[in-house]
């Protein structure tokens, strides 16, 4: 039996509040009736003896206190999962957008899943291709890890979050072995750039792999909270249920943290760091901790979740708690976006810590390891070069820093540059940096093994 209220006292913001509630669990989703008949849906956001503070799906403008209704259902917040859902386009509730009949239902799902057991967890170790050189060849990407793309406003983030899921691919002693699924999760982003994303997914033909679900700017606020774990459950169900390799995308977390924010503060809670809720780690840590791999099963989920820092501050609370619990992260950098180089990743404040888990002989080529370490310290020192020429002249350098100096434009302009719908393979991308090396003299390529400067410096 339902049971239903009509005892909804205060409206704050997106939070409604219900007393004299009685067997009300976390989480539970709830109906409130208006006197025109229409429903809205909420879910349970807190409980105590007295009342349950309700957080609205839609907005709380017109609900009249004296009329509206509250029923409690008595279920959690569910999802119908299939794997027909592969191609469809869903919004920010779950709702089909793309014109087509809901899905047929194999299972519904609680969006609130939990985070893998750490018992459980199988070690990610299989390289993935993405195409792009500066991912692949220096801060490499392993199915099952978590590794965030950090960028800042007006930099191409969408562009090239759309081109990993076209491009990424699983790739096994030098071939490609797998597709992924791709289930990606927008909040909070504009008209255009969903339009963007959808044509994108569209023209290439990646839409058939893909599951897309989009909350706009205009949509409610509460949403962004919600569609994160929409897209998990999804990806969940397809992993491991499924046994496919799935690549989940979230963009952009910093709506979704600037939507608990607002929920926070509805709540009159104390604030933490720029007014972000003093829990906002741990709710990160039950969005990222979903991903990896399980022993005894096949699938995995991959994520890549993409955040736009404020103000280009990595030490902002969303970036600083996004790194702790992330293996690693991409940077993105707008001096190398201002020089036209796409995609506009800055290799050296990047990283990958589980980047030599899958490469090596066997994965990527035997060489991997020592031309990205090779090549970072290159480019470092190169940096320094171009540094010092600035300050005392060109004429002030050695040869060898000239050398060094040449070496860090050229890994700018050949190495990191490349087109958006240029698809690289790791051998091409390792080959490209030898053929960078030879700028370099010989005596200064200390971080690679004889036997493969034999072997691949042709000069």
């Amino acid at each position: 039996m339902l049971k239903q209220y009509q005892t909804i006292k205060e409206i704050s913001g997106p939070l409604l509040i219900v007393e004299g509630i009685e067997d009300v669990k976390y989480e539970e989703i709830v109906e409130i009736e208006l006197a025109d008949g229409s429903k809205r849906k909420g879910r349970v956001l807190e409980i105590s003896e007295e009342h349950a503070i309700v957080q609205m799906f839609e907005e709380t403008q017109g609900i009249n206190l004296e009329s509206a209704k509250a029923t409690f259902t008595g279920k959690p917040m569910q999802i119908d999962v299939a794997q027909n859902m592969l191609g469809r386009i869903f919004n920010g509730a779950a709702k089909p957008i793309d014109g087509m009949p809901k899905i047929i239902a194999e299972k519904k799902l609680d969006i609130n899943g939990n985070p893998l057991n750490p018992y459980m967890r199988d070690y990610p170790n299989d390289f993935i291709q993405t195409g792009i050189s500066a991912i692949d060849g220096m801060n490499t990407l392993v199915r099952g890890q978590k590794l965030p793309i950090f960028s800042g406003a007006g930099l191409p983030h969408s562009q090239i979050a759309a081109q990993i899921a076209r491009q990424s691919r699983v790739i096994s002693e030098g071939k490609s072995n797998a597709e992924f699924a791709v289930i990606f999760g927008a909040m909070g982003i504009t008209y255009e750039e969903a339009e963007y994303f959808i044509n994108e997914f569209k023209n290439t033909g990646a839409i058939e792999r893909s599951v897309l679900y989009i909350n706009l700017a205009s949509d409610p606020v509460v949403e962004r909270i919600t569609l994160p774990r929409m897209a998990l459950t999804a990806a969940e169900y397809l992993a491991f249920e499924k046994g496919m390799h799935v690549l989940v995308i979230l963009t952009d977390l910093t709506n979704y943290c600037e939507a608990l924010r607002e929920v926070s503060a509805a709540r009159k809670e104390i604030p933490g760091r720029r007014g972000y809720p003093g829990y906002l780690y741990t709710d990160l840590s039950t969005i990222y901790e979903r991903a990896g791999r399980i022993k005894g099963k096949p699938g995995s989920i991959t994520q890549i979740p993409i955040l736009t820092m404020p103000e280009d501050d990595k030490t902002h609370p969303i970036p600083d708690l996004t790194g702790y619990i992330t293996e690693g992260q991409i940077m993105l950098s707008r001096e190398l976006h201002k020089k036209g180089i796409y995609p506009c990743i800055d290799v050296l404040p990047s990283l990958s810590r589980l980047k030599d888990k899958g490469i090596g002989e066997g994965k990527t080529r035997e060489d991997h390891a020592g031309v990205l370490n090779q090549l970072f310290a290159a480019y470092a020192r190169g940096k320094e070069a171009k540094e010092l020429a600035i300050i005392l002249g060109e004429a002030a350098l050695s040869d060898e820093d000239k050398k060094f100096s040449k070496f860090a434009d050229e890994f700018e302009g050949r190495f990191v540059k490349q087109s958006p719908m240029e698809n690289r393979t790791i051998l091409e991308t390792l080959n490209l940096a030898w053929e960078l090396f030879r700028i370099l003299p010989k005596q200064e390529l200390k971080r690679v093994k004889e036997a493969h400067i034999e072997k691949y410096l042709k000069i």
